[in-house]
């Protein structure tokens, strides 16, 4: 089968390499119909990060193509979404929500020979508790590329939403004007905020998608600027709930500085070098909550959202690839070209 290969800063290739197999009776091989890069991926793509040489890439939608013996809630055909991060959906971790930590579990994409969703089949381990079925088959290319962003962005722009509290009436503010951001202002509209106002960048692209779901406002200003502009907007008080989407030292300083007395910080941006300042927190008893986004957890409900018509996030790609161009994807995304990349892989009837 194709997949794409991480081979170092900037080189992403595609190779045949063999297709997976079922290595334990709980696991499931899922012929991939879409992917899509994602802007963590650029922290090892930019040599940030170190990361494993091999199959990458954590989002993907498709059909089961294969099960193992024990799994019992699939079938060979089922259109299913994965998230981006397997679960056993049993363990005390998953039941409590938190499917990220299953004790179980672990991350699609790490760079090893068949756990990559960049790739025309994938393995998923503990199918059962990781796969969620899709009702129907019949869905236009805007539908699938919803679906496709439930497997992480909207997932985690939603995890950020509701680690922050936000409620019905809220001013919301948002950091960070990525795929993740823009998904985390339409999940602080779906949860009720009155005012969202998102801090990016200077891109008209995002800032048009930004409003359309739900942003009432901009700042395009970074560091104390971007503090001082948003304190003013909210007559020196600050937001009743932040979104951290980013992960920098820079956007971090920024949320807990923007966050009112009182507010919690939802953290969903991968950190890096981006401590937190215990003390100032401490005193104006500002909250943090977050981490890597339960996806699965959520999936259910933001997938009825989808095929209910109530959402579109969709939206949030404005490039499409074919596998054999993926990576074209991710230079576009890395030169900011893009806000996020679809990767089609196969057709959802199998053909190509």
């Amino acid at each position: 089968m194709k997949a794409a290969i991480f081979r170092g800063q900037g080189n992403i290739a595609v190779e045949e390499i063999p297709k997976p197999t079922i290595s334990a009776p709980t696991d499931a091989v899922v012929r991939v119909v879409l992917a899509c890069v994602c802007g963590s991926d650029l922290w090892w793509y930019r040599g940030i990060s170190d990361w494993n040489h091999g199959t990458v890439g954590h989002e993907f939608i498709g059909v089961v193509d294969e099960i193992g013996d024990d799994v019992k809630n699939l079938s060979v055909g089922d259109f299913v979404i994965s998230p981006f991060s397997f679960s056993d959906g049993t363990c005390r971790n998953c039941e409590a929500g938190f499917h990220t930590a299953c004790i179980h579990g672990g991350f699609f994409g790490g760079g090893g020979t068949d756990d990559g969703g960049q790739a025309e089949f994938v393995r998923v381990p503990q199918a059962d508790g990781t796969l969620l079925k899709v009702p129907g088959r019949d869905f236009s290319d805007e539908t699938l590329a919803s679906l496709l962003a439930l497997t992480d962005v909207m997932s985690t722009g939603y995890h950020a939403a509701v680690s922050a509290e936000v409620g019905a009436g809220d001013t919301v503010a948002v950091v960070g004007d990525g795929a993740v951001g823009l998904c985390g202002a339409l999940s602080a509209r779906m949860l009720g905020a009155k005012r969202i106002i998102v801090l990016g960048s200077k891109t008209e692209s995002r800032h048009e998608l930004a409003r359309e779901w739900g942003a009432t406002d901009v700042i395009t200003a970074r560091g104390e600027e971007a503090v001082q502009e948003l304190k003013d907007m909210t007559d020196g008080y600050g937001a009743d709930a932040v979104l951290e989407c980013v992960g920098t030292k820079e956007a971090t300083e920024t949320a807990f500085a923007i966050a009112k007395a009182g507010a919690i910080v939802g953290r969903v941006g991968v950190p890096h070098d981006a401590p937190v300042d215990a003390e100032g927190t401490f005193f104006r008893n500002v909250g943090m909550r977050g981490g890597p986004a339960p996806a699965r957890f959520y999936q259910p409900e933001l997938m009825r959202a989808v095929l209910d018509g109530e959402i579109n996030p969709g939206k949030v790609f404005d490039l499409t690839v074919d596998l054999d161009d993926v990576a074209e994807g991710y230079a576009a995304m890395d030169e900011r070209r893009a806000i996020k990349a679809l990767v089609k892989v196969s057709a959802l009837d199998g053909q190509s």
